[in-house]
């Protein structure tokens, strides 16, 4: 089943999302490569794809996983809240619908 991973960064966290987004991007090619990832992507602070020093007030992750367990474990071992990049991860069992 898909699940939603929404995060939401922590105020003035762009210097720490950049020196962290490495790792963060390496968890989620494991997933695309396994098959498992619909989407992810972070959420610009203004209207923009490229916010710059606005940066992003959090990220959007829809993945396969067997459970909501190991969902938010997935979710739990995030390099951006190690970092405190994230400050709160939501969860949430997604049923795609379209396309």
């Amino acid at each position: 089943m898909f699940y939603m991973i929404y995060s939401e960064d922590a105020a003035n966290s762009l210097e720490k999302r950049l020196a962290t987004r490495p790792a963060h991007l390496a968890r989620l090619q494991v997933l695309k490569e396994a098959g498992r990832l619909l989407l992810a992507g972070p959420l610009p602070a203004m209207d923009s794809s490229e916010p710059g020093a606005a940066g992003f007030t959090g990220s959007l992750v829809v993945a396969e996983f067997v459970s909501l367990a190991e969902a938010q474990q997935w979710a739990d071992n995030d390099p951006y809240l190690a970092a405190g990049v994230y400050i709160k991860t939501t969860v949430k069992p997604f049923k795609k619908v379209l396309p």
